[in-house]
């Protein structure tokens, strides 16, 4: 009985697992399933068949076949069992305020995805582990949704994977927008009902997955990564709202060859070498400038650098608003391909909005960002990195090749273990002195404390008198 019992925890395991690959494919988990809480060890069992407890659930079950019949709600209930994140996310449209989709909020959209994806890991074992039968199982009826009746019988009812993805969307999203917070924990509620409704969970099913959601959102707040993309989430959301402030003021910026004068300048949106093929619009001299903050900040890893042989190279700082918009227009000309040998090889011109390459809004706008690497005075040469900058690829992922958490290589990596050392010496040295990474770009680092995190910059760039 014991083998049969983990043989069949493992037939779960592994198709939760192909779930959540089959939906996207571009996935990114923020902890694995050893990583994240266990909710056998969380949650309490399913109440007993003799408990008050079952007494109340039975009592719910008949309240939720009374429900099926007002249409509308009945509607509501048939929509919230589609198992997908569009689907889901497609409920919460209106109560968020706005629509959530790869296209239109692509880091509202990877944030959302790549959380429901992390936790569904924590509701497979105890499902497993207590093989819960369902309502529509134990007094052999009908499903409301018919269709889905042979997919969910004898998968087990403790905790509801539905409730625990609806539970944490809200939770999520109004973290984002917390003026919609009681819209979006009201739908919440009724997308959890919905199982009810449905008959395919019990109501202490429901009751408990709400905990267990919680206990998700709580652990993704420990991850750095998690909190990178949550905060990309929440500029997004204040740039389509309105919430950054446009303004020419350059008051608060100094040039960065004054403040880390050891650094090399190649600023390579002045030259027509990147990606678009030509002087970007907005850099009107060869310089970089950055806010009084993070020039500081910068500095200090500049000293830190120096004393291991090593100078910085910057290839782009403060962005004007102007010059995202030149590659807003770059990337909707499908049929310009003059720089795709040099810097997009593999990536469809097409794909470019939907893989977040080219975004409405850059950090670079606030400026407390800055792309660069690392330039070796020994050998008077660029340090290599195992890639270019500006490469649109998973080869220029910080992680390509290692863990950054650790520093350890991958061995048989696709990149050298000394390449991804050096993109550790630069990542750690930046980190030391207040720059936070970003997921998708090894040169790429902003200031933690940026001093205008509601504010775009429109000014050109040139050098400051």
């Amino acid at each position: 009985m014991k083998r049969i019992t983990m043989l069949m925890f493992a037939a779960i395991l592994f198709c939760g697992s192909l779930q959540i690959k089959a939906q996207n494919n571009d996935v990114k988990l923020y902890f694995s399933t050893e990583e994240l809480p266990d909710l056998i060890k969380c949650l309490p069992p399913p109440p007993d068949f003799n408990s008050p407890e079952f007494s109340y659930d039975v009592l719910r079950y008949q309240w939720g076949k009374t429900q099926r019949l007002d249409s509308v709600r009945a509607a509501i209930a048939r929509r919230d069992a589609v198992w997908s994140y569009d689907a889901l996310l497609a409920e919460f449209n209106v109560p968020f305020g706005m629509t959530i989709s790869r296209t239109e909020t692509p880091e509202i959209w990877r944030l959302m995805v790549n959380s429901l994806a992390t936790t569904d890991q924590m509701r497979v074992a105890p499902k497993a582990y207590y093989h819960r039968l369902r309502p529509f199982e134990m007094y052999e009826e009908h499903l409301l949704s018919t269709e889905t009746e042979a997919e969910l019988s004898g998968e087990g009812s403790y905790p509801s994977g539905h409730t625990m993805r609806g539970w944490l969307a809200a939770l999520l999203l109004a973290e984002i927008n917390p003026a919609r917070a009681d819209t979006l924990f009201a739908r919440g509620w009724m997308y959890s009902e919905s199982r009810v409704i449905e008959g395919a969970h019990w109501q202490s099913d429901i009751d408990a997955t709400r905990v267990g959601a919680s206990i998700g959102y709580a652990a993704l707040h420990t991850s750095p990564d998690f909190l990178a993309q949550l905060e990309k989430a929440k500029n997004e959301f204040r740039w389509l709202t309105g919430a950054l402030k446009p303004t020419d003021d350059c008051s608060q910026f100094v040039n960065l060859a004054d403040a880390v004068p050891d650094a090399i300048l190649e600023i390579r949106y002045y030259s027509t070498y990147n990606f678009v093929g030509a002087r970007v619009d907005g850099y009107e001299e060869p310089v970089a400038l950055l806010t009084r903050q993070a020039a500081d900040s910068l500095r200090a890893v500049s000293d830190d650098l120096l004393k291991q042989g090593y100078r910085l190279k910057i290839f782009d700082a403060y962005r004007p608003q102007c010059a995202v918009d030149h590659f807003m227009r770059w990337a909707a000309d499908v049929n310009d391909t003059l720089m795709k040998p040099y810097f997009y090889p593999k990536v469809p011109r097409n794909k470019l909005f939907e893989l977040g390459y080219i975004l409405e809004k850059s950090g670079h706008t606030r400026g407390s960002t800055v792309d660069l690497t690392l330039f070796d005075m020994a050998t008077e040469k660029e340090v290599d990195m195992g890639g270019t900058f500006d490469w649109f690829g998973r080869e220029s992922h910080p992680d390509y090749g290692g863990d950054p958490q650790t520093g350890k290589y991958k061995g048989n990596a696709p990149i050298t273990a000394e390449q991804f050392h050096n993109r550790m010496i630069l990542r750690e040295a930046m980190m030391r002195h207040g720059f936070k990474p970003l997921d998708e770009e090894w040169w790429h680092f902003t200031l933690k404390n940026e001093p205008f995190p509601d504010t775009y910059f429109t000014f050109p760039v040139k050098k400051l008198k």
